[in-house]
């Protein structure tokens, strides 16, 4: 956990490296969400619709960096979470979760998120409110 204390402005929070999303882990997924799209699970339906093979689920992102915040803050203190997907994620990549504090006003934090690939890529984007008081 963080030491609340410690936050300031332009704070990078240590990353958190998740790790190669395999079709298991994509399987599992659909199976926990409900989201049996055919092109997170299928690889003939991503075919059609051009894409080398199938892709990860918005979402699992959003877990991903649920898990992340759930890792540097007591879940009491988080007030507010949101994200936007600006890319996809392909099946085997290896996804990195990190943070910036933004700004500390008012007994809280608001904390840049955003999950990385290898080569640079970002997929989600997200901001998250926490109470440090």
């Amino acid at each position: 956990m963080m030491d609340l204390s410690s936050l300031t402005a332009g704070t990078e929070l240590p990353p958190l490296h998740i790790g190669r999303i395999t079709r298991r882990d994509l399987a599992l997924f659909a199976g926990g969400s409900g989201d049996h799209q055919p092109v997170h699970i299928d690889i003939d339906a991503a075919h059609a619709r051009g894409r080398q093979d199938v892709i990860a689920h918005g979402m699992i992102s959003m877990a991903y960096l649920g898990r992340y915040l759930a890792s540097l803050f007591p879940q009491e203190r988080l007030r507010s979470f949101k994200c936007r997907f600006v890319a996809v994620t392909p099946v085997n990549a290896e996804p990195v979760c990190t943070g910036t504090v933004q700004s500390v006003e008012d007994g809280r934090a608001t904390i840049a998120l955003r999950v990385t690939l290898a080569d640079g890529t970002v997929t989600t984007q997200g901001e998250a409110m926490v109470s440090l008081a």
